[in-house]
């Protein structure tokens, strides 16, 4: 697991790094490969900024949150990317499915020396 974190426009404080450090290292669960993330934590205006670019071998997702505190822009951030790691993990385990053994049995007719 690699995160590293950027601040921009603003000082960035290890209170507020580690914390997203902390809250984007528990989406590694979710991930069967070793994960890399991009943190970036800006100010625009008056909002708070966190954008996540997330990759974990074939899979790659971002994420952008923003909020008057950049505590709460970094949970809405992380829920958004949990979100979307669950929704692909839906999708391939759909894809990959074959047909189950009724089925096969059922789509092949006649006797053996029909084939």
């Amino acid at each position: 697991m690699n995160i590293t974190t950027t601040f921009r426009q603003m000082d960035g404080s290890d209170a507020v790094k580690n914390y997203a450090q902390e809250k984007v290292g528990k989406l590694q669960k979710f991930l069967r490969e070793a994960m890399r993330a991009d943190v970036t934590l800006s100010l625009d205006g008056s909002e708070h900024v966190a954008d996540v670019h997330l990759k974990s071998g074939t899979t790659s997702l971002h994420g952008s949150e923003r909020s008057d505190d950049m505590y709460a822009s970094i949970d809405l951030v992380v829920e958004k990317l949990e979100s979307q790691i669950r929704s692909d993990k839906g999708k391939s385990d759909r894809s990959r499915r074959g047909m189950r053994t009724a089925e096969f049995a059922e789509s092949v007719s006649g006797e053996p020396g029909d084939w």
